[in-house]
């Protein structure tokens, strides 16, 4: 398992599934192999030697003092997705949480940093054919704009993701709509970086003079560093664009770790200027 210590808060990532996707890819259409391999730094870790983009879609889970926390649920178990190619998933991942001595006891908050299937899934799981909390003692602190956005939203695939993944949670009372910079510890914090969602989050890590950011889906691949305009998915793609602009300007040169949401191994590294744009420094 990867990890990370930030003075004192501990990061660990527990993979749910790596995504390879071939070049042309319909996920970012601007991608050319032929960009791609301007920028050598992307080589092996994010991009494979056929120039296929790699994906990780993970969870990452915070040691703080006086808090447990889990960040992104990942797709989870028994759902057929459109992602999964409307099959559903049977992965270890409860398994794999336990083999680094966490429980879903343990687990005090949950923060989705959007409502997107691959940020949501393990929100709940099933259990003698109901959806349920995996975590029971947490709660669930859910973007209030977010979270009002998506429930007004007629796309059918993204009401049965709120159907099994999120108003179980709510039914169960577990959840706690919050601002865009809500403040969860004095470790740490939520910040705005909206465009890929209306009310997207990335979180933000300090302990004793270190940093950290946990992107979300502001960005989901390295390449989008020597490329902010390049989008995945975004809801709005200008605003997404320039939020990334704005945040890897804050970023560079400086002592931040970036945890990507959806970067392969080794899925952290300092962003550091490079031309007119930026690359990942592992």
């Amino acid at each position: 398992m990867l990890n990370w210590q930030v003075g004192r808060v501990k990061i660990i990532g527990i993979v749910e599934m790596d995504v390879p996707v071939p070049v042309p890819a319909p996920v970012i259409p601007q991608v050319t192999v032929a960009e791609l391999r301007k920028s050598r730094w992307l080589y092996p870790h994010f991009v494979g030697e056929d120039d296929t983009l790699k994906f990780s879609i993970h969870a990452l889970l915070v040691e703080a003092p006086g808090l447990n926390l889990v960040i992104d649920t990942c797709i989870g178990n028994d759902r057929p997705r459109a992602i999964t190619g409307g099959l559903p998933l049977a992965t270890p991942f409860l398994q794999h949480l336990s083999e680094v001595g966490w429980s879903r006891d343990r687990v005090d908050a949950v923060v989705c940093t959007h409502l997107h299937v691959d940020h949501v899934g393990w929100n709940t799981m099933l259990e003698n054919g109901k959806w349920v909390p995996t975590f029971p003692k947490a709660r669930y602190l859910i973007g209030r704009r977010e979270y009002d956005f998506w429930s007004a939203h007629d796309d059918e695939e993204q009401q049965a993701v709120l159907g099994d993944s999120v108003k179980p949670i709510f039914h169960a009372g577990l959840v706690q709509l919050v601002e865009l910079d809500h403040v969860i510890s004095p470790e740490i914090r939520l910040t705005p970086s909206t465009g890929h969602t209306p009310g997207h989050v990335s979180v933000m890590i300090e302990s004793e003079g270190e940093r950290a950011v946990i992107t979300g889906d502001m960005t989901h691949h390295p390449c989008q560093l020597a490329h902010p305009d390049w989008s995945l998915g975004d809801n709005d793609p200008k605003a997404a664009a320039l939020t990334r602009s704005r945040l890897f300007a804050e970023w560079a040169d400086q002592s931040i770790l970036v945890i990507g949401t959806h970067f392969t191994a080794p899925t952290a590294g300092y962003l550091v200027r490079d031309g007119a744009a930026y690359r990942l420094a592992v």
